[in-house]
């Protein structure tokens, strides 16, 4: 595959074998992958042949191999020009997303209570496979009003409180979610887990603000040195797991009634407009608001740890997904379109003044949407902002993206070796398992600090502050 460097930032792959768009890469040298043993930037080609694609096939910073799209990518299709919608660009885990909360506790105030903190965390927030979840649903109906209302429905019984919601991407709901789509088995999935973290990569992190990158959107949005917050990141469980095995298998099947070829299954797909592509929707909608009801619920009770323990709220700073599809409307060769705006592994950073920012931030000249990119175990978390003009529909990266597989970094460094080296840097480590940690090893990811670079090279996002962990509780 030849990449052609526009930029230091941006890399284009020209159409080729049934490419519709180019496919345009945001990294630095550094950060390409290795062609020799990942796959991603065949990936980015292969979502350049969808029906309807316009503009190019992006991948962010981060990019790496997934199931069908690489994460990290980015693809639009145009609703009224055939589009399709592909489960494989929204992923497994839908909604999956971080949010941030802020609190008024220094770090040095923090280490004299770090004990009690991180030993209230451990036993209010659920991880792992099958530990349940902090809410049990009491049947299908409560089930539905969760998949309908999302974070809405936890605040209005009493899980948080207003200012949730106005600091949660879409106000805390989809308002198109229609449960009818979600199938018994998914539902079944989704019943005990509500309010529950998982494993892998997901986590609960303390973390101190360790510098301010811009002063003045940092007093936007509440951020300050030395800062105690608390970053959750976690998705729909199995619930989106098993919707996403569910409309790939549906998918694949109806695609020859629509003369749809894929260069790969995993990018079945069906046009946004057909029975199909409407009823994925509907449940990626309904599952986008489990995942925002399942990190209000762990965010209320780490809030009510810290209410006890120090005597301090925590307050939403905001929260974002980053695995999944949303009907937007972007100029395209200079003609508004609707179009169906695929993330995987990858958010949205609205400019300053779009209508979708929080009230209190809108109207706030150069303020936009706050981005939150995790690192990895042990390294640091940055807090961006969107920027006016920010390229791929106002996109960016959500993390450091791996660099190894599980298994890969599982071999690399025991569990036990990791959790001292972590505790010797200072980071209070809760309830993972060992063979949980190696697999999350700093060394498994790419490099936080140029990953970030490369966004704020590329014009993804504008950098706002850097945060370090203090404390993690994992799965």
């Amino acid at each position: 595959m030849k990449l052609v460097e526009e930029t230091p930032y941006r890399f284009r792959i020209d159409p080729v074998d049934g490419m519709r768009v180019p496919g345009v890469v945001f990294a630095s040298r550094r950060l390409l992958p290795d062609l020799s043993n990942d796959q991603a930037l065949t990936q980015v080609a292969n979502v350049a042949t969808l029906p309807g694609v316009v503009e190019a096939s992006y991948a962010m910073p981060d990019v790496h191999w997934g199931y069908g799209f690489p994460i990290g990518g980015v693809c639009a299709t145009d609703i009224d020009r055939g589009g399709v919608v592909s489960p494989g660009g929204v992923g497994f885990d839908i909604s999956c997303g971080v949010r941030l909360y802020t609190c008024d506790l220094d770090r040095s105030r923090f280490a004299e209570v770090v004990g009690p903190v991180m030993d209230g965390l451990a036993r209010v927030i659920p991880r792992g496979m099958g530990t349940g979840g902090v809410w049990t649903l009491s049947g299908r109906d409560q089930l539905d009003a969760v998949l309908r209302g999302g974070s809405r429905y936890a605040v209005e019984r009493g899980h948080g409180v207003e200012r949730d919601l106005d600091r949660c991407e879409d106000f805390g709901a989809v308002a198109d979610a229609d449960p009818s789509q979600v199938s018994e088995r998914a539902a079944q999935r989704g019943m005990k887990s509500l309010g529950s973290l998982g494993s892998g990569n997901h986590f609960l992190e303390v973390q101190a603000v360790d510098a301010v990158l811009d002063e003045r959107l940092a007093e936007a949005f509440g951020l300050r040195v030395n800062q105690i917050c608390v970053m959750i990141h976690c998705g729909s469980r199995g619930l989106g797991h098993q919707i996403c095995s569910d409309f790939v298998a549906r998918m694949e099947r109806v695609m020859p009634a629509y003369d749809i070829k894929v260069p790969d299954r995993q990018l079945a797909c069906a046009p946004v407009t057909s029975p199909e592509g409407q009823a994925y929707l509907g449940a990626m909608a309904a599952a986008a608001n489990y995942a925002r009801a399942n990190r209000q619920m762990l965010g209320q009770a780490a809030r009510q740890v810290f209410e006890k323990e120090t005597g301090r709220t925590l307050d939403l700073l905001y929260d974002i997904s980053h695995n999944l599809a949303k009907i937007e409307t972007h100029v395209v060769d200079g003609e508004e379109r609707r179009l169906c705006v695929h993330r995987k592994g990858a958010t949205r950073a609205l400019p300053p003044g779009h209508p979708d920012l929080p009230p209190d931030l809108r109207d706030v000249p150069g303020v936009g949407q706050p981005v939150l990119i995790p690192g990895s175990m042990g390294t640091a978390s940055y807090v961006l902002s969107g920027v006016e003009g920010g390229p791929a529909f106002a996109s960016t990266c959500h993390g450091a993206g791996r660099a190894l597989s599980r298994h890969q970094a599982a071999r690399s460094v025991r569990g036990a070796e990791l959790r001292r080296r972590l505790e010797a840097q200072g980071i209070a480590v809760r309830g993972a398992s060992a063979r949980g940690l190696a697999e999350e090893t700093p060394e498994a990811y790419k490099d936080i600090d140029a990953v970030i670079e490369a966004a704020a090279g590329a014009g993804l996002a504008r950098p706002v502050a850097r945060l370090v962990p203090v404390g993690v509780v994992k799965g």
